[in-house]
């Protein structure tokens, strides 16, 4: 059937052709691989991930938010093993959209999303900055941002550094001023203006940069042999492979939700999305590419280009192809500084600056779980800073839950009366004691459990302890109410505390 949006896509693709192809190459570059390598994977996230089902708009490709993570992994398994873990992410996400698990990745904090991809951001950007002026960075990402004035103090000292420092912070000065300049100009993508001009100037005035290797399409495409497959035993890899599962993942599906915000046209099926997404990944890692997320740069210039249909982000795919096949030794003009630029402007955008303070005033608990979380990241490693921040979600969701009211009324004769309601667990086990052992030890007490809708197990052994103190002091038992749902009795020889049941 025809597609009477034909002419929309085409253009729209080419837009997204034009600002995906320097963040593919500055991307794999970044992670240490050959640059050809983002090119495939861009390739594949048009045409495989493309054609299928989901979303029909947002594109896919290699991301700047796995950067970090696939540049520790390649470092520490070796390229060969990078395929067959992609491969495995790809496989664990289809088998996850199969079981409708898509639509949970909705469920994650936002906090922790955007604290995880701060924290990236600010490695990201820590790690480039040393690519800026040529030097070598560090491992750790603490080492990274501790290094990095060193490093630029080191890179005024050497006329090639300074030259190549120069090159890329003029790369950063276009993408920030882009945006400013008249329509007419900007209808060419910031990102490929920025490396055009950092390349032309490079080729022109025979700067002495260092400049993108070249390896050629089929000789970066590595298949996966039957030893590598044998790795995926490595607890260290299973781990890394968990850790670009659900990262990879959760990027999507939030893109494409910002994405569904951006049009008015078919929404997105998230279940399909992360089956899509698995299918381009596992692509990818049998031609021993880079993992591929949906990304929100690519995506939002496809809506903003026009593009009404799937055909856009597939033929950009297309256009990927041509260019790697028939252009291949273009890319060895590029200067290395000015894809740092790049992925140093978009480090930046992954911070959320602004929004930090509103959140603040907002949840300050859920500001500090962001906070946390990038921290995390950038002192320990992106895994662990995830699950810590994914726990700390956790803990505060419970904490909040478990909204407990004490009121203590006590008329100066006869027994004090206690009422309990909300939700008693043991998270306010500590303050709630507190304030049952601060009562008249010599009078008698009257507790009523009636506004309790939960009770657990902890906090029912805490009041069953309590009461047979305090009865012994006073002389008298406690008395107590309970729920009528839940009949209460003391203990023995008294009626005893039992647990009622969730209202």
């Amino acid at each position: 059937m025809k597609n009477p949006h034909l002419k929309q896509d085409f253009l729209a693709s080419l837009v997204v052709f034009l600002v995906a192809l320097p963040l593919c190459v500055g991307v794999a570059v970044a992670s240490g691989v050959p640059a050809e390598l983002g090119l495939v994977t861009g390739i594949v996230g048009g045409l495989v991930t493309g054609v299928m089902r989901g979303s029909s708009l947002q594109v896919s490709g290699p991301a700047a938010g796995l950067t970090v993570l696939v540049f520790e992994a390649v470092s520490e398994f070796g390229l060969a093993a990078l395929g067959v873990m992609v491969l495995a992410t790809g496989l664990l996400q289809i088998l996850m959209g199969g079981l409708k698990l898509g639509r949970w990745f909705r469920a994650i904090s936002v906090s922790v999303v955007e604290g995880m991809l701060a924290g990236i951001g600010l490695v990201l950007i820590a790690g480039q900055l040393y690519a800026l002026s040529d030097a070598k960075a560090p491992s750790s990402g603490l080492e990274k941002i501790a290094g990095v004035p060193e490093a630029l103090a080191d890179a005024f000292g050497d006329t090639a550094s300074l030259t190549s420092l120069a090159l890329g912070a003029g790369t950063i000065a276009v993408l920030v001023l882009w945006p400013r300049l008249p329509g007419r100009v900007r209808a060419v993508p910031g990102p490929l203006a920025a490396v055009g001009l950092a390349t032309l100037a490079s080729v022109t005035l025979s700067l002495p940069v260092a400049t993108v290797e070249v390896h050629g399409l089929f000789d970066s495409v590595r298949l996966p042999s039957l030893g590598t497959l044998g790795d995926l035993a490595d607890p260290g890899m299973l781990a890394t492979i968990v850790a670009f599962t659900m990262i990879a993942s959760a990027e999507s599906l939030f893109s494409a939700a910002a994405v569904d915000r951006m049009h008015s046209g078919p929404r997105t099926e998230y279940d399909k999305e992360l089956v899509a997404q698995g299918a381009g990944n596992a692509v990818s890692g049998l031609l021993g590419a880079l993992p591929l997320t949906a990304v929100i740069v690519r995506s939002s210039a496809n809506v903003q280009a026009g593009a009404r249909t799937k055909a856009s982000r597939v033929m950009h795919g297309l256009w990927l192809l041509l260019f790697a096949a028939l252009l291949p030794q273009a890319l060895a003009h590029i200067p290395i500084a000015a894809l740092a630029g790049i992925l140093i402007h978009a480090g930046a955008k992954l911070i959320p600056v602004r929004a930090l303070v509103p959140l603040w005033r907002e949840s300050r608990g859920e500001a500090v779980i962001l906070a946390v979380t990038a921290l995390a990241i950038v002192s320990v490693s992106m895994f662990e800073g995830v699950l810590i921040g994914l726990g700390l979600a956790v803990v505060k969701t419970a904490w909040e839950a478990s909204n407990l009211r004490l009121e203590v009324v006590d008329k100066g004769a006869g027994p004090v009366q206690v009422h309990l309601s909300g939700n008693a667990t043991f998270l306010r086990l500590p303050k709630m004691l507190d304030s049952l052992e601060a009562l008249p030890q010599d009078r008698p007490v009257e507790l009523d459990l009636s506004g309790l809708h939960h009770l657990d197990h902890a906090f029912r052994t805490a009041l069953q302890g309590w009461s047979e103190r305090h009865s012994v002091t006073s002389a008298e038992p406690v008395k107590v109410t309970a729920a009528a749902s839940a009949p209460v009795e003391a203990p023995h020889p008294e009626p005893a505390l039992n647990r009622p049941e969730p209202a």
